[in-house]
């Protein structure tokens, strides 16, 4: 069981290179997403972050869509999903991926890193970053 996720979280940001990062819970009515814990992400905007609905920026994205919701260069291109405060993180790439039941079956959270570069994250780092996300919801089930 990790007891710790702000030091799981930074070995993970140390794995990717990445300055911010999160990690988001589902609430129990299964429509928001509540922070756990933030690495980098400055103050004035973890109001912002701290309740996210299903669908709203890019971890509420990738809860909904059940898929990794990338950004290359944030700071240019807000996408589809990302909010316009985003850009005030200074993150350029971005990525987010959902934290599944063990089954599979359910959203049990969100992962999500960024870096101050702007990157397009390979299929191998979504599926490593995925991997660290299932390591989480065996905790997230527990």
């Amino acid at each position: 069981m990790i007891t710790d996720y702000a030091f799981w979280l930074r070995a993970i940001l140390s794995e990717f290179s990445c300055q911010t990062g999160t990690i988001h819970r589902c609430t129990y009515d299964g429509a928001h997403l509540d922070l756990v814990t933030q690495i980098g992400v400055p103050e004035f905007l973890l109001d912002k972050i701290a309740n996210i609905p299903f669908g709203k920026g890019i971890a509420g994205a990738a809860a909904a869509t059940r898929e990794p919701v990338e950004l290359c260069n944030l700071q240019q291109d807000l996408g589809s999903v990302a909010r316009p405060d985003a850009r005030q993180t200074k993150v350029s790439g971005s990525l987010a991926v959902p934290i599944f039941s063990t089954d599979g079956s359910a959203v049990l959270g969100v992962l999500g890193i960024g870096m101050q570069d702007p990157h397009d994250f390979s299929d191998e780092e979504k599926q490593r970053l995925a991997h660290f996300a299932k390591i989480l919801c065996e905790d997230f089930s527990a």
